[in-house]
């Protein structure tokens, strides 16, 4: 009779397990499909909602559809303010300006403001993006305290913000906050943050490169080195033989196109750098200087360690078309396999083999002695024989050059 019960018993707790699971199961359901519910009517609503402030958008900017009829509820406001934003990122210079008036009078900047400052967690660190997207210059000074804020995340969300800028008063901002605490974030949101914020205006720099520390000075330098411009390029020969790659890449960038008269000799002390990216700079900017008396420094290039200085040493030269023949016979002269390869390919990606030929054919008629030695070269695309043990030795090197 015992058992009788105990089978019962277990037979009435297995029921109720399965009831509640179909109960828990139809709960989930029911939460699902409300939710789906909820979300298809929201989504309806605001698909309306933003119709009809895209039909009426003149109205909207003009302020003649009165603020408060669309202010007073989150969603329309969240709608209109994302419109905006969007807008403004396409919008030209005029535009640009009526986008941002119609922020400010309609209290939509200041309220970004307030919530940068007073508010915690993502709804802080929300803010603070959606007030970089502004651009709005008052809306520095609240990116500013969310600098100095303990939590990483934070200062982050405030720094994206300052980027979105784009201005150089972000840039002093953040450099200012660098001075005071040092490096508090990761260098690459920094980097390209002053990125943004320097491009317009890449000599403010200057001034926080020379007194800041040594992390803070490679970040800057690798900015400098990204958004330098030729009228920077006196500023920053002091920086030639500094001790940061960087800055010396920086300064080799500069260079490109400066008109100073001291520029070539500057970058022909960087094209026999140490390291490769400030060699790399320096050829470069050699061959946009457009000069003849680049040209040894240019071959000097061609005869790099790294394959890249090489490359580009090659893709300045054939740029003096002019003087075509007379760069082709310097670099045989050089007897370097891998500088020849290097010019050679430059020559055919310009499509100027035609005209090298052309120009040798001439030569030779003249009676130069080295013109069949040239041709040879040109069409076999090898060293002459008579030079076999430089050959060799750039064979030797093939698997310590790249």
């Amino acid at each position: 009779m015992a058992a009788n019960f105990s089978g019962w018993g277990a037979a009435t707790l297995v029921v109720k397990a399965i009831m509640a699971a179909i109960l828990a199961d139809a709960l989930l359901l029911g939460y699902i499909l409300l939710r789906r519910a909820y979300r298809r009517r929201y989504f309806a609503e605001r698909d309306a909602r933003l119709y009809e402030f895209r039909q009426n958008w003149e109205a909207l900017i003009s302020g003649q559809i009165p603020f408060g009829l669309w202010r007073k509820k989150r969603s329309s406001r969240r709608i209109v303010e994302d419109m905006v934003l969007d807008a403004f990122e396409a919008a030209g210079a005029g535009e640009s300006a009526r986008l941002l008036k119609f922020l400010r009078s309609s209290g939509l900047i200041e309220k970004r403001i307030f919530e940068a400052r007073k508010h915690h967690g993502w709804r802080r660190r929300q803010a603070m993006v959606l007030l970089g997207r502004t651009r709005a210059p008052e809306g520095i000074p609240a990116l500013g305290e969310g600098l100095r804020d303990k939590d990483q995340e934070t200062r982050l969300a405030a720094l994206r913000g300052l980027g979105r800028m784009a201005s150089p008063q972000a840039a002093q901002e953040i450099l200012l906050w660098l001075g005071e605490g040092g490096l508090t974030v990761p260098a690459l949101p920094l980097q390209s943050a002053l990125i943004q914020c320097c491009a317009e205006r890449p000599a403010v720099l200057l001034q926080y490169i020379r007194h800041a520390d040594k992390t803070v000075r490679e970040i800057i330098g690798r900015v400098l080195g990204e958004i330098a411009t030729p009228a920077m390029g006196e500023d920053l020969l002091e920086f030639a033989g500094d001790e940061l790659d960087e800055l010396r890449a920086a300064v080799a960038r500069a260079l490109s196109h400066a008109k100073s008269g001291l520029e070539l000799d500057a970058l022909s002390a960087l094209a026999r750098d140490t390291v490769w990216f400030v060699r790399l700079r320096a050829i470069v900017s050699l061959g946009n200087l457009h000069s003849q008396n680049a040209i040894p420094y240019l071959l000097l290039g061609l005869a790099d360690a790294n394959r890249l200085v090489r490359l580009r040493a090659a893709e300045a030269l054939v740029n003096f078309e002019a003087q075509l023949a007379g760069v082709f016979r310097q670099t045989v002269g050089l007897r370097d396999l891998y500088g020849l390869h290097a010019f050679l390919t430059a020559l055919e990606n310009a499509d100027l083999e035609k005209q090298l030929e052309t120009e040798l054919e001439g030569e030779r008629w003249s009676g130069k002695k080295d013109t069949e030695e040239l041709l040879k070269v040109l069409r076999m695309r090898t060293l002459p024989e008579e030079a076999p043990g430089a050959i060799r030795s750039a064979q030797l090197q093939t698997a310590t050059r790249p």
